[in-house]
């Protein structure tokens, strides 16, 4: 059987940012840290955190006062981050800076007078802390069918902005159907959505015309994972989700002498790695890797964890620095 790996796969750099944050927070303050829900939606990540040291809690309630709390990648409400103040917290924010690149463009649009419509899924924690972030009413978007629903006339003026981790092709539509309803409109382009989701999505497409099984590693809660599973299935290939090699099947690839392999966003490595003996465990594989596109975006981290490196500051103070 051969294996073919997508190109590129895993870990994003809101993803490493996130866990680099959390590392670096337990080797400057000692065990425990608090992270607010799931730094990222991955089982294996959460885990091996937990192992160190991160203490992983629902609210801030459950956080010592005074103690380091750490905000998930996917962001906050605002009202979380006045309630961390008010509990005397030390706060670092995980929150990837495209999910904050979101949140100020939804700012924008609000303060120009305009209705502010997010493209996203319904209780999604970064759906949730968009909507905070928010100083005025925002109305959720799930879909196009929803869009002609909308009790707001057409000559509303209008913004939209979108969930980072959605479909590109969905997206798209819901955006074409926006723009029908409505005369005055404004809203970033589809290419504005995160890298990662695009970068793993087309590669996904390309993959799935080469093999018979297509194997999405990634978790359940994983909406970057879940999509990568849908877009191999709607290409007429047999796509599975799973965490990790306990979840293979055998009779998936009685009939299979290609099978893709790719990771969501949140995924990492080494959980490919334990999918591929998996399936050594099945019969002789070969492994290699599709002609991809490399990623060579990094976000910096917080200021409070540079500090030791003053002589580093004036280099690490772009936000984002894409190569």
């Amino acid at each position: 059987m051969r294996i073919i790996l997508a190109q590129p796969r895993g870990f994003c750099a809101g993803v490493v940012r996130a866990i680099e944050i959390v590392d670096r927070a337990l080797e400057r303050h000692g065990a425990p840290v608090y992270v607010r829900h799931e730094i990222v939606h991955n089982r294996h990540v959460v885990d091996n955190l937990r192992g160190k040291g991160a203490r992983f809690v629902e609210e801030l309630d459950e956080v010592p006062h005074g103690a380091v709390a750490i905000f998930s990648a996917h962001g906050v409400a605002q009202s979380v981050e006045h309630d961390a103040d008010a509990r005397g917290l030390d706060v670092l924010d995980a929150t990837c800076p495209l999910v904050t690149k979101v949140h100020v463009q939804g700012r924008q649009y609000v303060s120009q007078g305009r209705t502010l419509i997010l493209i996203g899924h319904a209780g999604h924690p970064e759906v949730e802390g968009t909507i905070g972030q928010i100083p005025a009413k925002v109305v959720l978007v799930q879909s196009e069918a929803e869009v002609q629903d909308m009790a707001l006339p057409a000559d509303t003026p209008v913004a939209y902005v979108t969930q980072t981790t959605l479909s590109v092709d969905d997206t798209r539509g819901i955006i074409d159907a926006l723009q029908r309803r409505f005369t005055d409109i404004v809203g970033p382009d589809t290419r504005d959505i995160c890298y990662a989701t695009q970068n793993r999505q087309a590669a996904v497409r390309e993959l799935s015309t080469q093999v018979d099984v297509l194997l999405v590693v990634g978790a359940t809660n994983s909406s970057n994972s879940n999509r990568l599973r849908e877009i191999g299935a709607e290409s007429g290939v047999p796509s599975y989700l799973v965490a990790d090699g306990s979840e293979i099947k055998a009779e998936w690839f009685a009939h299979a002498q290609t099978v893709g392999i790719t990771a969501g966003a949140s995924a990492p490595e080494e959980m490919v790695e334990h999918v591929i003996q998996a399936l050594r465990a099945i019969g002789h594989v070969e492994v290699t890797t599709m002609n991809g596109r490399e990623e060579k975006v990094e976000f910096k981290l917080p200021a409070k964890l540079l500090q030791p490196l003053a002589a580093l500051s004036a280099t690490t103070a772009t936000a984002i620095r894409e190569e």
